[in-house]
């Protein structure tokens, strides 16, 4: 497999200081890296995008993940690994990342719950968080970015 081109982010510098400054806003609004680590491995299974899902786990180790959740984020609902908070924000980053799945992509039980855990400005940094992976989802499964070959 070979990539179409270089990464838009990359091709266009511009993008990657504007990508990379919406990414640091999540992490200064006192979210925890770990649970912005598997919000960005779930939105980044649902998408299908191979680098994020190679690469952000690497990323969750270093800050102290285990294997065990990392294995199991899939499958977030059914095993017992995670907090009430890290559930609601796995249900809201599915929710967010499937927009078109239905009428109402974000049903209020679920913003509700994730508002439950945390306050205005945690809720309002993890929704650019979501935001954020998915933009880079979509410019590497749109140009055939290769896992891999980037190394957090």
């Amino acid at each position: 497999m070979q990539a179409r081109m270089g990464n838009p982010a990359v091709v266009v510098p511009e993008t990657m200081q504007a990508l990379h400054a919406l990414g640091s806003i999540p992490a200064k609004s006192g979210l925890s890296p770990i649970l912005l680590e598997l919000v960005n491995l779930r939105a980044s299974q649902i998408n299908g995008c191979s680098v994020c899902i190679d690469g952000h786990p690497r990323i969750a180790k270093k800050a102290g993940e285990t294997d065990e959740r990392l294995f199991a984020v899939s499958a977030w609902r059914d095993t017992p690994y995670f907090t009430d908070a890290e559930r609601a924000a796995l249900a809201l980053t599915e929710a967010v990342t499937r927009v078109s799945d239905r009428a109402d992509p974000v049903p209020d039980d679920i913003w509700d719950e994730a508002a439950r855990h945390f306050d205005g400005k945690s809720l309002g940094a993890l929704v650019i968080a979501i935001a954020n992976i998915n933009v880079w989802n979509r410019l590497n499964i749109a140009t055939r970015q290769i896992a891999g070959q980037w190394k957090p």
